[in-house]
């Protein structure tokens, strides 16, 4: 990254206040050019509850002083009840935070700096709230930037996929459970902060409870879906995300789906901005949003808008690793999407493999290890770590799997492969796994996509339904969104298992699926000439970086702020070979603040085991100023599994 210097010097206001009708501050940080009270600028909102003084700062200083630098005041807000705003915060993207989001917009374009023009950015809970407080229509919103976000809460984010329980949830579950309970910052809010404190203490649910309690696509799920009404989004939207990530699905649905002007760029990276996310390469973004909002919110023509709808890398073919520093690959670019003319790639499965002719398939049937999966890699990959798929060779080996021979050519695919099966099930309750793979000649399996149904969610999520051992079913299996080559010489593979540990959780029991026809449709991309023609993105730039000071293990200080902070924990996901009800999840965390003679501690626990029917979840919190205890509380609830 390079560190640049700006047009219009920037001063930061460290702690303001914004007032709701209802008497609730929320608590603000702002960057501004020092002349904007001369000469207004439009706001760019990131609005979230990852506690802006504390929390993420270090990625705020790259951003944010970047964009006021460039004629913009960034505006960071911890939403209510989080880091040192006032209230409770009662779960994630609840109607309450949209409706004060809808009070921060007003405020933020009567405010004299303000030109009245108001722009939203975020990445993850940013780039949800984005698209939700856009399906709101604020007046003074003129457009947003969503990053690895979803446009479905139950289909296409942490807690489920095809209705599969996914244990991604319980991490961040435990991650978010343990933020809520953090206290504002005396330094700021006074000697209140031990009032709010508690009272964030006494109230904190147990957020994991709730989103258990919901197994299917109910109302729950349906609020802050904008995908239930994409019509409801009337500002420009601009969806960005990576191959590596997890929420890269809702980027293709939204560039189809919505009616307003749009963007989407997918790059290879896992869940980062894209100006410093691993894989790389990393991209010129804040120059890129900027040419956006000069766009949308100074009314200056950039030609952002007079480019392809769809920019996204085609990632090239590599040795699987967990790890990846640069996915190479080359851009591309769809002028519409879905892509106008193209008709898939079908392949058939048959007993030789797959194959473009029909043939008839000899049953085969799945029955899975409890422990396929093992080289899965996170839902979620963050990039910084060890965290995506690896060699898919152990998990191929204990799964049906289908491939072509050596290919005579290379195939490009973009966009989601779809598999349609005909299969019989032995039991009223599984799930299947697929996984389409690049085979090296070397024998490396490398995971270019992958899909998950819960055959009892076979015909939609609202209203799953048994299985009948022995009957036969059609289904249809869309896996994720990719770009991807398979080189000639490289060979396709289709794997399928029941079991995906420690990335879904379970079937109450071991169930055989028999595979009785099937066809794979891929998204064939042919090579075309306009994309050697597309114009270079730049070289990543940002603002100064802030980062702590390590002061111990697991201790880093935050100099600007004179306050340290320590994290240490531990999760553990088991399940025995040949056992599905042995599957257990389980997380110890803690966090200390401290600053000067002031420290407090938060320890959290939570643990996840089930039945045939039930999953019980197991929980604590305790809470320490000094050494003095200030709050414990414990949860153990059972919940009834509803098909899954």
């Amino acid at each position: 990254m390079i560190v640049t210097e700006f047009p219009r010097p920037v001063r930061v206001i460290e702690h303001t206040l914004i007032p709701l009708r209802d008497g609730t501050k929320l608590a603000a940080r702002i960057w501004l050019p020092e002349d904007a009270g001369e000469n207004p600028v439009p706001a760019i909102l990131e609005y979230l509850p990852y506690r802006k003084r504390d929390g993420t700062y270090e990625r705020d200083s790259l951003t944010h002083p970047y964009l006021a630098g460039h004629g913009y005041a960034g505006v960071r807000v911890d939403i209510r009840g989080s880091g040192d705003s006032d209230g409770l915060l009662t779960d994630e993207y609840a109607l309450q935070e949209q409706d004060d989001a809808l009070e921060v917009i007003a405020w933020l374009a009567e405010q004299p700096w303000c030109t009245g023009a108001v722009g939203m950015m975020g990445i993850s809970w940013g780039g949800f709230n984005g698209l939700q407080v856009a399906a709101r229509r604020p007046p003074a919103l003129k457009a947003i930037v969503t990053i690895c976000s979803t446009d479905d809460r139950y289909s296409d984010d942490v807690h489920y996929m095809g209705g599969a329980k996914l244990t991604a949830g319980f991490g961040w579950a435990s991650f978010f459970f343990g933020a809520m309970c953090l206290p504002p910052d005396p330094a700021l809010v006074g000697a209140r902060w031990r009032e709010m404190w508690l009272a964030r203490l006494r109230n904190v649910p147990l957020f994991l409870e709730t989103w258990t309690r919901h197994q299917r696509r109910d109302a729950y799920w349906r609020h802050g879906s904008v995908c239930e009404d994409f019509r409801a989004i009337q500002c420009p939207v601009y969806a960005v995300g990576g191959w590596t990530d997890g929420y890269t699905n809702a980027i293709p649905r939204l560039l189809e789906h919505l009616s307003v002007p749009r963007k989407g760029l997918i790059g290879p990276w896992a869940h980062a901005y894209p100006h410093f996310a691993l894989p790389g390469p990393q991209i010129g973004f804040l120059q890129e949003m900027l040419r956006w909002w000069d766009h949308w919110l100074k009314g200056i023509d950039t030609g952002v808008m007079d480019e392809p709808m769809l920019r996204a890398w085609m990632t090239d073919s590599v040795k699987p690793a967990p790890y990846n520093q640069i996915l190479p690959g080359r851009w591309v670019a769809e002028p519409s999407w879905p892509p106008e003319n193209r008709k898939p790639l079908r392949l058939h499965l048959r007993d030789d493999g797959l194959r473009p002719e029909r043939a008839p398939l000899v049953p085969r049937q799945v029955c899975s290890s409890q422990t396929v999966g093992k080289r899965a890699g996170s839902w979620c990959p963050f990039g910084r770590t060890a965290d995506q798929a690896g060699d898919q060779r152990e998990d191929d080996a204990r799964s049906l799997v289908f491939e072509t021979g050596p290919l005579a050519a290379s195939i490009e695919i973009l966009g989601a492969p779809l598999l349609t099966l005909e299969l019989a099930a032995a039991r009223p309750a599984a799930n299947l796994a697929v996984r389409l793979c690049d085979v090296h000649p070397s024998g490396d399996s490398l995971r270019v996509s992958f899909g998950i149904l819960n055959l009892t969610h076979r015909d939609g999520h609202e209203t799953p339904v048994p299985l009948v051992p022995g009957e036969r079913y059609r289904v249809r299996i869309q896996l994720n969104d990719t770009g991807a080559t398979f080189p000639a010489g490289h060979r396709i593979r289709l794997a399928l298992s029941t079991a995906y540990w420690p990335m879904i959780w379970p079937s109450p029991e071991a169930p055989t699926v028999t595979v009785l026809e099937g066809a794979l449709d891929l998204p064939q991309r042919p090579p075309r000439t306009a994309d050697e023609t597309l114009a270079p993105l730049p070289q990543p730039e940002t603002a100064v970086p802030e980062r702590p000071t390590p002061v111990g293990p697991g201790i880093v200080r935050i100099d600007r702020i004179g306050l340290e902070q320590g994290t240490e924990g531990r999760f553990k996901f088991d399940i025995s070979d040949d056992d599905p009800l042995s599957a257990v999840a389980e997380m110890l965390r803690s966090q200390t603040l401290a600053r000067d003679d002031w420290q407090v501690r938060i320890e959290t626990s939570m643990r996840l085991s089930c039945t045939r029917e039930a999953f019980r979840l197991e929980a604590s919190l305790r809470a320490l100023e000094g050494p003095d205890e200030v709050c414990r509380r414990s949860w153990d609830c059972t919940i009834p599994r509803d098909h899954s």
